[in-house]
C-alpha cells in the first residue's frame, strides 16, 4: 500500500514540475519524504 501511495506522490509531482530545476526540487523532496518514512517505520 505503501508503495501506491509513494508512487502516486511522485508521478503527480512529476506532473506538477515544469522545468528541471523544479523537476530536481521535486525528486529531492520525496527522497527527503521516503527517508522521514524510513526512520519512523525502523523506531
Amino acid at each position: 500500500m505503501t508503495r501506491i501511495v509513494i508512487l502516486l506522490t511522485a508521478l503527480a509531482a512529476l506532473a506538477a514540475c515544469e522545468t528541471v530545476e523544479g523537476f530536481g526540487q521535486d525528486v529531492e523532496n520525496a527522497g527527503e519524504e521516503l527517508q522521514e518514512e524510513s526512520n519512523r517505520a525502523q523506531y
